[in-house]
């Protein structure tokens, strides 16, 4: 910006910080709860005046009324909203994994205060939630934020409206992948629990005297946590390959 900045350079400027404000608000890491709201908008409005001598020129004139200010705002806002929603809502894999493996290995009572979804969660979906932001960070995935926070001025300019229905669109098919994606990722404790479940009825039908669940109810926890552990880094490695393709949409 020029040291007086006029009134084009200030609108220019808002708009862009309207758009990176509602992505940085919702992508996985700098985007959780417990990220106080101000070190987020602090980001938002850094990485705005960085951005602002590549995107700055894109920016339409001011509109006459202010109508059409407030639109335009709206406008990036909700483009905003709906490429950190996608990103987000890819997230919900682990969770639904988590979820799952609890069920199935009779921890689903087991609940910890999630610090990402800012309520309590299974202890297994908090912490595959968290090992999923240190894969991201490890991993210098949340390098492609950046990258596409910037190619998002090239897909949705300002002069284009709104996709609504391709976004809706984008917006189902991540969240029925992340779903169908966590299933995969749970499948080995499913396959085990099956099988278990099926040898324990099967014992209990030959000894009906038998104290079954006092027997195979530790044994349903220690085997499905050794599951977990052993297939730990092929879950990291399968889900992280997965978001750095949806990234790369973007990017």
């Amino acid at each position: 910006m020029e040291h007086f900045a006029p009134a084009q350079q200030v609108y220019a400027a808002g708009l862009i910080f309207a758009r990176l404000a509602a992505i940085v608000m919702l992508i996985p890491g700098i985007g959780e709860t417990f990220v106080p709201v101000r070190i987020r908008l602090s980001f938002s409005l850094a990485l705005a005046f960085v951005l602002f001598p590549l995107i700055g020129q894109t920016v339409p004139a001011i509109p006459a009324d202010l109508s059409g200010i407030g639109g335009a705002v709206i406008k990036e806002t909700l483009i905003g909203v709906m490429i950190g929603s996608i990103l987000r809502f890819f997230m919900l894999s682990l969770a639904s994994a988590g979820e799952i493996m609890s069920i199935q290995s009779t921890l689903g009572f087991s609940q910890t205060a999630n610090p990402m979804q800012a309520s309590p969660s299974t202890s297994i979906g908090t912490f595959l939630g968290l090992l999923g932001l240190v894969l991201i960070m490890t991993t210098n995935l949340h390098h492609m934020f950046i990258s596409a926070i910037v190619r998002s001025y090239t897909i949705f300019p300002f002069n284009r409206d709104i996709p609504l229905a391709d976004a809706n669109t984008l917006a189902v098919q991540t969240v029925s992948r992340s779903f169908a994606l966590g299933l995969q990722l749970a499948a080995p404790v499913v396959a085990f629990s099956l099988i278990f479940n099926i040898a324990t009825g099967l014992v209990g039908r030959v000894m009906p005297q038998f104290q079954i669940y006092f027997v195979t109810s530790p044994l349903m926890v220690l085997f499905a946590l050794s599951i977990i552990a052993l297939s730990l880094g092929v879950i990291g490695m399968v889900w992280i390959d997965h978001y750095r393709d949806l990234l790369a949409m973007f990017a």
